[in-house]
């Protein structure tokens, strides 16, 4: 088994989960992109998400320690983050499936973290 097993499964459900986040209409939640039409919420939603997928997988091919440190950390804060917001009139991840790749991702950013 690899080393960064963890780390992996940590970023294979973190993408699984920003599908799912376009299902849920993840842009109704955040500041600003709330205020805006859901067409504009999705257009900006998505294409945002075109540099953070492109430093990530930079970061990740690049071995940087520092990197995964703090990716796995925000793995665990996004968990806390959703449960803050659990109660917010717009969220839609209520189901089994987004909670357990949301929660699934926290818990491998934290096992990567205890096993580095």
């Amino acid at each position: 088994m690899s080393k960064d097993v963890f780390f992996q499964l940590g970023i294979a459900l973190i993408v699984m989960h920003e599908m799912d986040a376009v299902r849920c209409k993840e842009w109704r939640i955040f500041p600003g992109l709330s205020a805006l039409s859901d067409q504009w919420g999705f257009v900006l939603f998505m294409f945002a998400h075109i540099p953070l997928y492109f430093l990530v997988l930079i970061n990740f091919q690049s071995g940087s320690e520092t990197f995964r440190f703090g990716f796995d950390v925000f793995l665990i804060v996004h968990v806390v983050l959703h449960i803050l917001f659990l109660r917010h009139q717009n969220n839609l991840f209520r189901d089994w499936i987004s909670w357990g790749i949301i929660g699934g991702a926290g818990f491998f950013g934290l096992l990567d973290i205890i096993i580095k």
